[in-house]
């Protein structure tokens, strides 16, 4: 079980309380939710989309069980934008295993937008950087670890 150093240092740098849920390997949000034991729903998903005209990146969290609406991210950003191959976006969190991104785009200095939703919840459990650990917060640190991000709708039920 390891948590990535910046996402350690962030979280504890803006003094949040969290716990670590060790649970094993898994390679996708809904087999991490089974495999943790917590509502896929409640598990925050950070999907990489590449700013169609340069080589920018932006984050959006949307909870484990529901699809990056993109209509309504580019209309938040007035651009167009595509998914991020998995192996390029990688390369922006270098103390992370790949694929097990972790949904705190402020920590890694990535543009960052949150589906409103999971600011309604008691509990957020996130990726802690690799693929056998989640991290809990209640849903006011999570808001706070995300102050300053873009907030809106952002997704489409899976």
């Amino acid at each position: 079980m390891t948590i990535a150093a910046t996402v350690k240092s962030y979280i504890e740098g803006r003094g949040v309380a969290f716990e670590v849920i060790a649970h094993p390997a898994t390679g996708s949000s809904h087999e991490t939710a089974e495999a943790a034991h917590v509502d896929e729903g409640h598990l925050a998903k950070a999907v990489i989309l590449k700013d169609k005209d340069s080589d920018g990146v932006t984050m959006v969290v949307v909870p484990g069980d529901a699809w990056v609406k993109l209509s309504a991210v580019e209309k938040e950003l007035g651009r167009e934008m595509l998914l991020a191959e998995e192996d390029a976006a990688a390369g922006y969190f270098p103390d992370c295993d790949a694929g097990a991104i972790p949904p705190l785009g402020p920590a890694y200095g990535i543009e960052t937008l949150m589906d409103k939703t999971l600011t309604s919840l008691a509990y957020v459990y996130f990726e802690s950087g690799d693929h056998r650990s989640l991290i809990k917060v209640n849903s006011d640190d999570f808001v706070k670890l995300l102050s300053g991000v873009r907030v809106g709708y952002f997704f489409e039920e899976a």
